[in-house]
């Protein structure tokens, strides 16, 4: 027996049958609008930016950057260590030649100066009085000498009044051997006492050449001292601008410390750095573009530092047109781009999203019936300005720039006005 169906029952099922038809319709509407857009093959010319091919100079460059250093920049040190007594031109302030820039104590350095002035002076004393012990010594020894001689003078004579002695029948042989005995003793004596005149004197020149030395030592140190102190009135020997000084008054600066900076901003160079994976690319003599805010300046790579410091080169970049010093200010940041290749007279483009890394890509070139065709290029040189196209472009066709890749598919897209 068939029961009847609650009016409750009914009316949820007939519920969710409309929910389920709205939701197909719903669908429906989705997939009609994406088909659609898929299906849609224009665009305006608003949406997108378009290039022209021109012949021109394609050169491929390293990304780097850069900041801007005073070509000549004098670094003052303190000669001496001294204690900072007054300053009297701040950083940025135009110095000309002779203006002192700051005071340094000196009392200490002096009294050292003193201190050695007063050594020489007892060195070369001291050489005067080596001098005269030795002349002493030395006319002693020849005094001696000249004893000896008159002493073997006379024992020749005895000698002979032995013999004479010896032949009248008055002497003894044994006299006459003790004579030529104290002849020959003296004799040994005297040559004995010849060479230590001989060694003395050489002791003699030796001593005086060993404290004329350490004098002449003593004399150079005492003249470099001097130059120091000559040195320690801190002025300025170029005409410039001071980038630093040291304003710590009071405090105590060694010898070799720096104690100022001055900048000749007539000109410039730039300390450039890049990553340590183009190494081996960079020469000297490369050349070199500076960006300098929207003004473009050419350069020539002058030397590459040897340090590494966290995977990063620093070169120097001197620029060719120094007219641009006007552009430039000590520190300023730049970008930089090294020119590792040129090609002269190409084909080429301004470079944008259109371009993705490839050697070979598709492209929309736009045709005179207002459409863009996809068309295949090949892709030479590549910098942040332009693109070199080696093949599928020719000078003064027009091509999309803006990033196509939702109509990679399409081999043509209609382009509105």
């Amino acid at each position: 027996m068939d029961r009847e169906i609650p009016q409750q029952e009914i009316q949820k099922n007939r519920n969710k049958t409309w929910w389920y038809a709205g939701l197909a319709v719903v669908v429906l509407l989705v997939a009609a609008g994406l088909m659609r857009r898929v299906l849609d093959t224009s665009l305006r010319r608003a949406e997108i930016r378009l290039t022209v091919a021109e012949t021109g100079d394609v050169e491929n460059t390293l990304n780097a950057s850069g900041e801007v250093q005073p070509e000549l920049e004098q670094v003052v040190t303190s000669p001496i260590s001294a204690v900072l007594q007054q300053v009297y031109f701040n950083t940025g302030t135009s110095v000309k030649t002779g203006d002192k820039i700051l005071d340094l104590d000196k009392t200490s350095t002096s009294i050292e100066l003193e201190k050695q002035r007063d050594e020489l002076e007892l060195k070369r004393n001291g050489i005067v009085k080596i001098r005269l012990e030795l002349d002493k010594s030395f006319y002693d020894i020849k005094i001696q000498d000249s004893i000896k001689a008159c002493r073997i003078i006379s024992l020749k004579a005895d000698l002979e009044n032995a013999k004479r002695l010896f032949k009248a029948g008055g002497g003894t042989r044994e006299s006459i051997d003790q004579a030529e005995t104290n002849l020959q003793i003296a004799q040994l004596e005297k040559r004995q006492l010849e060479n230590d005149i001989r060694s003395r004197q050489a002791v003699m020149r030796a001593g005086i050449r060993e404290s004329e030395i350490t004098a002449s030592i003593q004399e150079k140190a005492l003249s470099e001292l001097e130059r120091k102190m000559r040195q320690a009135d801190i002025v300025a020997s170029r005409t410039g601008v001071l980038t630093f000084v040291n304003t710590n008054l009071g405090a105590r600066v060694g010898e070799g410390e720096v104690l100022a900076r001055i900048a000749d901003l007539s000109s410039f160079k730039i300390l450039g750095s890049i990553t340590d994976n183009y190494a081996g690319q960079l020469q000297v003599g490369m050349p070199v573009i500076a960006r300098i805010n929207e003004t473009i300046v050419r350069g020539m790579l002058l030397n590459i530092r040897p340090a590494v410091s966290n995977n990063v080169i620093s070169f120097d970049v001197a620029l060719d047109d120094q007219r641009s010093a006007g552009l430039l200010r000590p520190k300023m940041k730049v970008e930089l781009y090294v020119v590792t290749d040129a090609h002269r007279q190409v084909v080429r483009v301004q470079n944008g999203p259109a371009f993705r890394g490839g050697s070979v890509q598709d492209v929309f070139v736009l045709r005179p019936d207002g459409k863009a065709e996809r068309r295949t290029v090949k892709i030479g040189l590549v910098n942040f300005d332009y693109v070199e196209i080696t093949e599928g472009l020719q000078p003064g066709e027009t091509m999309i720039l803006s990033d196509m890749s939702a109509y990679r598919n399409l081999k043509e897209i209609t382009i509105k006005p």
